[in-house]
């Protein structure tokens, strides 16, 4: 009997080796082969109606994401401006309109700090990319928040002509469409630059924005954020003073200086070097001249300078004949005396 346990007994440890042993090896040969290709991520999908937030839609969209977070658009919430102001106002929730995401005016709460994808494309909605997530391109989604700013565009001329923000800001960036200020406004306004103000003001190194866009500089924080931005692109005298504080009454000295820089525009180049020329000649011809008249001059004054001198030496030593005559006629008269 103690034979028949000791061998079950045995058997039951032979068989928990064998077990362990093939687990051992299933274990390595897993660990040793290479993995297939992982597959997407899941992709988030918060319910509708709800924020997802701004690192939802950098899965598919990083490269605008990239440029949204770096602007003042996703800044608007930690800004130092803000957060001074959100303090000193005692933290008015209105405030959160614009500076928050998904913003609750009945609650007093918002879904994330800052101006997130959200806050223009809306909600995330359910199905998207198959379900599309627009944003209508007008000047009408921006006054939403910036309508100071809206409110002098709709005063200027771009106004009138149809050009919208997107036109000349990049909705993500919030910077321009382009490298420079001057070269934003080139793209539609290419002749402006061959006037008199518009040369020399280029050429000092202005930017269009300097004077179109002049707004008087701050000297503290703007109050609840609301400041003149320049939007209605006109020139008034502060812009021309802001730079021009000595010559500001001057205006005439402007005029006549545009009056003769058109005046030389229109004359010929090779009329100017004729002009050039001839002008030379007559220095040279004056020049001439003048060294004829000095040594003119000399000779006359050494002739003239020989005659005199002879002259009054002959005077001088006539007189003193005259007194050596008188002086002998006196002494003969003594002595016969």
């Amino acid at each position: 009997m103690k034979s028949l346990v000791f061998f079950r007994s045995q058997r039951s440890v032979i068989a928990f080796a064998a077990v362990f042993t093939l687990s051992l090896a299933i274990g390595a040969a897993s660990g040793m082969a290479v993995p297939a290709a992982a597959s997407p991520a899941p992709k988030p999908s918060p319910q509708e109606g709800t924020y997802a937030g701004p690192e939802t839609c950098a899965i598919c969209h990083d490269e605008v994401h990239q440029k949204w977070a770096t602007s003042r658009h996703a800044q608007a919430f930690s800004s130092p401006i803000f957060q001074k102001d959100w303090s000193e106002l005692g933290s008015q929730f209105t405030c959160l309109e614009c500076h928050t995401t998904g913003y609750d005016a009945a609650q007093s709460t918002y879904a994330f700090e800052g101006v997130t994808c959200e806050s223009c494309h809306g909600p995330f909605r359910q199905g998207h990319p198959a379900e599309p997530m627009p944003v209508s391109p007008d000047h009408e989604l921006c006054a939403t928040c910036h309508k100071t700013t809206t409110d002098e565009w709709l005063a200027s001329p771009h106004h009138a002509a149809g050009i919208e923000c997107q036109s000349c800001h990049d909705p993500h960036a919030q910077q321009p469409l382009s490298d420079s200020i001057t070269g934003l406004c080139s793209n539609c306004h290419k002749d402006n630059g061959d006037s008199f103000t518009h040369g020399s003001h280029a050429n000092a190194g202005l930017e269009c924005s300097n004077c179109h866009m002049y707004t008087s500089p701050r000297t503290e924080d703007p109050i609840q954020g609301l400041v003149p931005t320049g939007h209605t692109f006109t020139v008034g005298s502060e812009a021309c003073i802001g730079c021009h504080q000595d010559t500001v009454h001057t205006r005439d000295v402007i005029l006549e200086l545009s009056g003769e820089v058109q005046t030389l525009k229109d004359l010929d180049t090779d009329q100017l070097r004729q002009l050039v020329q001839e002008q030379e000649q007559q220095i040279g011809d004056l020049e001439g001249r003048a060294s004829v008249r000095l040594y003119t001059g000399l000779a006359q004054g050494a002739i003239v300078g020989l005659a005199t001198g002879a002259v009054a030496a002959w005077i001088v030593s006539r007189n003193l004949e005259l007194v050596d005559i008188e002086g002998d006629e006196d002494e003969t008269a003594e002595d016969e005396s």
